[in-house]
């Protein structure tokens, strides 16, 4: 049962409505809420092929009609939604998810919006769906292993306006700025809001180090970051910021881009991803206030399919000019603690934090209780042009994996590093380290080759790999970064071609 507290905290409206949580919402509530509430408008919301959030509208004119809504549904033509899907037989279902109703925050009109899962033509779940293939990945993990599977997402985007003297941006120095210094904090904060009434679990926002001005515009990058939750509320988290960050960028009048690459030589974008393994409420990640050999399973398994999780996680060629050197962001395979350099880092967990507390507070006597621990594991290859469904069912593949990998605790041995693995001098410590993709054509091979661990047991249908597959390869973006390089015209170019990424 939710606690008191947690309805008076919780933003959403419909759960300060019902005072329960929203995992326990049913049809009967929806209605209710609809007609307490005077909402005259009921949107669906889904996911098609470029990761973007759809709508079907609906204005229900009697009860017994929005009963048929929210129970049976629509149809909708799939092959207008999915390239792989014929449009000799194209019809699909889309079925409301209760749990995820919240209330638009922009429509003049009062409107209540829910997110949907798709079904064929006999009333099942179809099997290529991105949401069925998360929810297949994720049902065999928690029955093989017991362990619920917690994430969230770091979301970073830019923000691109005219420019302003007043107050320039510091070129790549804008991490926690505060206004008028960060230009758009009110806008980060506004999302923040709206986010949080849509549901979200929200951590903080801030300022981020991408900031510049170039040719008479600003772009000023920031980040939304999340709570655990499991992982398929974590993926409808990010779907709705994301949609929520661009409308909002709209009524700004500026452009919003989660594209991992903006201009060479600045901070790209990432989306990187905590993960933590949890079973009867306890984070597994930590053993004796250390790192579990749970933990160090899990991110071998992570490693050892990384190259071939980036054609779900890194999807469009400036994705690959993100994944260099001096950046901060991963080209080898290799983890490490506190390590901005790897590919899986190790954050810090706040392991004595009562110390630090009652040492920065010496007057509260409060006695305070010790707190469940904190820490995660951070994948730091996606960005915004991913495939959210399929990475985090990826994702909980490739846990499993290592959890059942024979060696995995070895291979966790080998592939960790305790320095920055960009400085020249580190070069007598550094191991060799195979390298991530560097194109989505060999994000695609590297994905044909570990394609029988993603298809496993039906979980990711085998259309859906060769469809990935296809689509990666169409970019034909083999050696791009040399290709490119010094054209600037041509890079500039490549990069507004993929600025508004799913």
């Amino acid at each position: 049962m939710i606690k008191n507290n947690d309805i008076l905290l919780n933003r959403n409206e419909l759960v300060q409505f019902f005072k329960k949580p929203a995992k326990d919402f049913t049809r009967d509530d929806i209605i209710k809420f609809i007609e307490a509430k005077g909402i005259s408008m009921l949107n669906f919301r889904y996911v098609a092929d470029d990761g973007r959030l759809r709508s079907l509208n609906f204005v229900p004119f009697s009860r017994d009609h929005l009963e048929s809504i929210l129970t049976a549904g629509e149809r909708v033509d799939g092959s207008s939604l999915f390239s792989f899907i014929g449009s000799g037989s194209s019809d699909l279902y889309i079925i409301p998810r209760y749990r995820t109703a919240f209330v638009n925050p922009f429509t003049e009109i009062p409107t209540l919006e829910i997110l949907c899962s798709f079904y064929n033509n006999d009333g099942k779940p179809f099997e290529s769906a991105p949401e069925y293939i998360l929810r297949k990945a994720y049902t065999r993990f928690m029955k093989k292993t017991g362990f619920k599977f917690k994430a969230f997402g770091e979301l970073e985007y830019y923000i691109k306006s005219c420019h302003d003297d007043l107050y320039p941006l510091v070129d790549q120095a804008g991490y926690h700025q505060s206004k008028p210094f960060a230009k758009f904090e009110n806008l980060r904060i506004e999302a923040l809001e709206l986010c949080a009434k849509a549901g979200c679990r929200i951590k903080y926002g801030h300022s981020e180090v991408g900031s510049f001005s170039k040719e008479g515009e600003d772009f000023e990058q920031h980040e939304i970051e999340f709570l655990p939750v499991e992982i398929d509320e974590a993926v409808d988290q990010l779907l709705i910021a994301k949609w929520i960050i661009r409308i909002l960028g709209s009524e700004y009048g500026v452009e919003i881009s989660f594209a991992p690459k903006i201009t060479l030589g600045k901070a790209g974008s990432g989306m990187h991803i905590h993960m933590m393994l949890e079973r009867d409420g306890v984070n597994m990640m930590v053993e004796n206030g250390k790192l579990s050999d749970v933990a160090k399973k899990m991110m071998a398994g992570i490693l050892d399919l990384s190259k071939s999780l980036t054609a779900f996680g890194n999807t469009i060629p400036t994705s690959y000019l993100r994944l260099v050197p001096h950046q901060e962001a991963p080209t080898n395979i290799c983890w490490g603690d506190r390590n901005r350099s790897v590919l899986i880092r190790v954050p810090l967990g706040w392991n004595g934090a009562m110390n630090m507390i009652k040492d920065a507070n010496p007057a509260d006597a409060t006695e305070f209780r010790d707190m469940p621990s904190k820490q995660t594991v951070e994948l730091r290859s996606p960005d915004g042009s991913a495939d959210i469904h399929k990475l985090f069912a990826g994702l909980v593949i490739a846990a499993e994996h290592g959890l059942e990998m024979e060696n995995a605790l070895e291979k966790a041995g080998e592939l960790y590093v305790d320095y920055n693995i960009f400085q020249e001098n580190s070069v007598s410590k550094k191991k060799k380290l195979e390298a991530l993709p560097s194109s989505c054509w060999e994000s695609a091979e590297c994905l044909l080759a570990r394609r029988d661990y993603f298809e496993k047991d039906g979980v990711f249908p085998s259309g859906v790999i060769d469809n990935v597959v296809s689509k990666l390869k169409a970019f034909d973006d083999k050696g791009l970064s040399e290709k490119l390089y010094n054209k600037n015209e041509e890079i500039s170019a490549l990069v507004r071609k993929y600025l508004h990424c799913s």
